[in-house]
């Protein structure tokens, strides 16, 4: 009998240690062209996240929020506000180009707190494992107030988690250098601003969109339906464009798309009775 309870206590603590591990990724792999199936669209952003699945809702101009089967919460470019919903994220990143990407008073009930940017020219480094979810940066150059550069003053903010890269590029100032591609890796999912000026002229985003080649590309920093409407014109052929009025999608390795695919989210705060 002690057996059998020994044998049963190693089998739990073993399925326990294997619900809170990451799903190891491909980040560095060679770009793969993974069958196309379908995109999963939740009624909720409460709604449990689906197996090996990463949920990702577009919150405002620069803010997704980013859910996991194991329940994370993050919250990219956190602005202090998500909408009505009484959310402390575990995770929120920000960059300080601009008030809309940062807040100088995050909440303190918030376990990790990542900013983009560290002492004057040096940067900062993050690598936060959390078991099912890794966190990584890469930093950039911005341009500051006075026009002139800030070295390394962005993160480039990747999220590892159900065998998934998700890249979001933040207040991206400029086209990567080789060892700044080579460090992203292979990002099956970005979040890319668009808006064409305030961050990276529109040739140059499209140059970095085409250098990446990720499976899913999601549009944010537009300002209006122009701005938009204006990238959408612009990215050509070999991208796909999908456009159903959402604000959110559940993406796994198995809904990849075969091809390149823009998938437009329109903003929406979170709300308590959703």
């Amino acid at each position: 009998m002690r057996a059998i309870f020994s044998l049963l206590c190693f089998i739990l603590c073993a399925t326990a240690l294997q619900a809170q591990e990451r799903r190891g990724s491909h980040c560095i792999a060679l770009a793969g062209a993974a069958p196309g199936l379908q995109y999963l669209h939740q009624a909720s952003w409460q709604a449990p996240v689906a197996k090996d699945s990463v949920h990702i809702r577009y919150i405002a101009h620069a803010s997704f929020l980013i859910r996991t089967e194991g329940g994370l919460n993050i919250v990219t470019d956190f602005t202090g506000f998500t909408g009505s919903a009484p959310l402390i994220p575990d995770v929120v990143t920000m960059n300080h180009a601009h008030e809309t990407h940062w807040t100088a008073h995050p909440d303190p009930a918030i376990p990790h707190v990542l900013q983009g940017w560290g002492p004057p020219g040096a940067g900062i480094d993050h690598f936060l494992d959390l078991g099912e979810m890794l966190i990584r940066n890469v930093s950039t150059d911005i341009r500051n107030m006075f026009g002139g550069v800030e070295v390394r003053g962005n993160s480039i903010f990747v999220f590892e988690a159900a065998g998934l890269c998700i890249g979001h590029l933040g207040h991206l100032h400029h086209v990567p250098t080789p060892e700044q591609f080579a460090a992203l890796g292979r990002l099956d999912v970005v979040m890319a601003a668009v808006d064409g000026g305030i961050t990276l002229p529109l040739e140059q985003m499209l140059e970095v969109l085409g250098r990446l080649r990720s499976s899913v590309i999601i549009p944010m920093h537009w300002f209006s339906d122009y701005s938009l409407e204006r990238f959408l014109a612009r990215i050509g052929p070999e991208f796909d464009v999908v456009d159903d009025g959402a604000s959110e999608l559940t993406v796994s390795l198995r809904s990849l798309p075969g091809r390149p695919t823009i998938h437009v989210l329109r903003p929406k705060f979170l709300l308590e009775d959703e």
